[in-house]
């Protein structure tokens, strides 16, 4: 059963600051009786020290623990009377108000603080009852009394002593009468508003503006001061925002209590305003850090990028979507393991490393590695790390973004391929370039004759580079272009077409023809580039007398070219190795034809049989 202060019903009717002491003591919030300039404590039944404030500490010369039960009905060090005889606590005036449910007003007594040293207090105390009339406890609001007597500092005398109380105090304090006229405000009020109100036509509170903590204006004759007169009641538990004239807010708790004359009729209220900027800014931060945090959470939620953390003993904290795309866990599998889960046994020396960078508060940038999925498979990441802090700036954990860079590996791989591709076509043009002048200088009588023919085979190699290039048309769409076998052979060795020196054929092609599949244009044409231009490096175009007999076959799926030299030099053959031209051979006859390639170095010359699935280089 809530406890509250029963007072006679005929009772002497108290100033505002006497209410605000006594009669709602334990209503006020901690916080606003640490403002108090006076000591109020209170005491249950037993006489157990259940709440008090730091003026009353202050006074006592010493903190006692609320509840102990060596510490009973005063927290002093010890009590005297007047004269200097000890007064055991027992005995003291709050024992007294215990045990006979009388109140008391101005009673002087002597503590002794632990130091020695001793102040003489004027008590007030008060009963606290339940709606029986039983007393539950008692609360106790005591000063030191001043040098000098006077009847300024009554806390029951004269009203206008009771206003300097009140102007004193460092919390905002006001009163209105009945009708909700402000008849007494102090200087933290007048701070508070922002504007000093008209004592005796300003109603409610003195504010510019009010507003409800959403926003929504709040009228005066609706805030919580006009509720507590309209109600005749205490009012708790409610917020508002006072708006100043320079636009200004402040947010606030009022604590109004209605005040009541001898014979309980309504006489004003009197109202307390606790000033909960810093709160209220500090909840406002806290909204604004979770927002944020739910949006960087979404970010990270639907980030491509595998995000996880971890703490400092490398046990896994979070897990996003894109770390269980790239490492297929769920994050119910993961979270509460070690990250050493992902890390392939080879490279588990790599966690102690990040770990001691992380503690030491560096971050670990683009560190390029690989890492282990849950079916066992590696792959290749990039991995940047760093330290996660909490709110004192303590390092507790890391944060780790991975991103698969396999693709990126892959092109890296085929753009260097793609380069040597490059470097041995520029090197095979010049080589083949060297040997049209030198073949063309043996022919040539005069300079002209050397420049027309040099010019001829270089265009004629050059349209045949064409056949290997896409075509792109008019709306950017690259297509493949189509030719036959025969034509493309011509066109390849079209810049060493003519007669030998004995009056021979050079090039002879024989066998069916066949219309090129546009996917397996440039794979062809590259082999019989590499073919034409051995040929004119070692083999038989090299040499004036030198022939070549390019033959064609197929049956049973297969296609059959087979390239024959005679005229050429005797070539001492030692094996390629892995050079680019080999390769190249492999991959295109092996991977892209499905088929396979042998060369017979005889001496009249070098024979090339390349068989290849036919379904692979036809046109449908």
């Amino acid at each position: 059963m809530e406890s509250q202060i029963e007072f006679p019903k005929k009772r002497k009717a108290l100033p505002p600051l006497q209410v605000l002491l006594d009669e709602r003591v334990l209503d006020v919030p901690d916080h606003l009786l640490d403002l108090l300039p006076v000591g109020v404590y209170v005491c249950d039944r037993a006489g157990l020290i259940v709440r008090y404030n730091r003026a009353a500490a202050e006074l006592w010369g010493c903190s006692s623990k609320i509840g102990d039960p060596t510490v009973r009905f005063c927290g002093s060090y010890r009590l005297y009377s007047l004269n200097g005889d000890s007064i055991p606590h027992a005995k003291c005036p709050m024992g007294d108000v215990l045990a006979t449910g009388q109140g008391l007003r101005d009673q002087e007594i002597v503590i002794e603080q632990p130091d020695g040293a001793r102040i003489v207090a004027l008590v007030n105390i008060a009963a606290i009852k339940d709606s029986s009339g039983r007393v539950v406890g008692a609360v106790n609001v005591f000063r030191e009394k001043p040098e000098q007597p006077s009847g300024h500092l009554r806390l029951d005398g004269y009203e206008r002593n009771s206003d300097e109380l009140l102007q004193a105090l460092p919390v905002a304090v006001y009163t209105t009468d009945a009708a909700g006229h402000i008849t007494f405000y102090n200087e933290a009020a007048a701070d508070l508003w922002g504007v000093r109100p008209e004592l005796g036509k300003s109603e409610f509170c003195g504010s510019w503006k009010l507003y409800w903590p959403d926003g929504t204006p709040l009228p005066h004759h609706e805030c919580p001061m006009a509720l507590a007169l309209k109600e005749k009641r205490p009012i708790r538990g409610m917020e508002a925002i006072a708006e100043r004239p320079d636009g200004t807010r402040v947010p606030f708790i009022p604590y109004p209590t209605p005040l009541f004359n001898a014979s309980g009729a309504l006489t004003g209220a009197v109202n307390t305003l606790v000033d909960i900027t810093d709160r209220y800014q500090a909840e406002q931060r806290i909204r604004e850090s979770e927002t944020r945090y739910r949006g960087i959470a979404a970010i990270v939620e639907s980030s491509e990028d595998a995000v996880l953390t971890k703490n400092l003993d490398g046990v896994i904290t979070s897990w996003n979507h894109g770390a269980r795309r790239l490492f297929g866990y769920t994050a119910e599998e993961v979270i509460g393991k070690p990250v050493t889960i992902l890390i392939p046994q080879e490279r588990l020396d790599e966690e102690t490393i990040i770990l001691a960078r992380v503690r030491r508060g560096e971050r670990a940038e683009h560190y390029e590695t690989s890492r282990q999925r849950k079916d066992g498979s590696i792959v290749d990441i990039s991995l940047t790390v760093s330290p996660v802090r909490n709110q004192e700036g303590i390092i507790i954990g890391a944060s780790k973004i991975a991103r698969d860079i396999t693709e990126r590996r892959r092109a890296e791989e085929q753009q260097l391929l793609l380069l040597r591709e490059m470097d041995h076509r520029v090197k095979n043009l010049f080589a083949l370039a060297g040997g049209l002048v030198a073949l063309s200088a043996r022919s040539a009588t005069t300079p002209e004759e050397l420049s027309s023919a040099v010019r001829d085979r270089l265009v004629a190699l050059a349209r045949a580079h064409a056949l290997t290039l896409p075509v792109t048309s008019e709306g950017g769409k690259r297509t493949e272009q189509s030719t036959t076998l025969h034509a493309l052979i011509q066109t390849i060795l079209s810049p060493y077409k003519g007669r030998t020196d004995d009056d021979g054929a050079r090039l002879t092609i024989s066998g069916p023809e066949i219309r090129l599949a546009a996917g397996s244009l440039t794979g062809l044409a590259l082999l019989l580039h590499e073919f034409a231009t051995n040929a004119a490096k070692y083999g038989a175009l090299s040499r004036p007398t030198g022939q070549i007999d390019i033959a064609c076959s197929e049956g049973d799926g297969q296609f059959v070219l087979t390239w024959t030299e005679r005229g050429g030099p005797c070539v001492d053959h030692q094996s390629d190795g892995e050079g680019f031209g080999a390769l190249l051979t492999r991959a295109t006859v092996k991977g892209q034809f499905g088929g396979e390639i042998s060369r017979d170095w005889k001496a009249e010359g070098l024979t090339i049989r390349l068989s290849v699935a036919r379904d692979r280089i036809t046109a449908e």
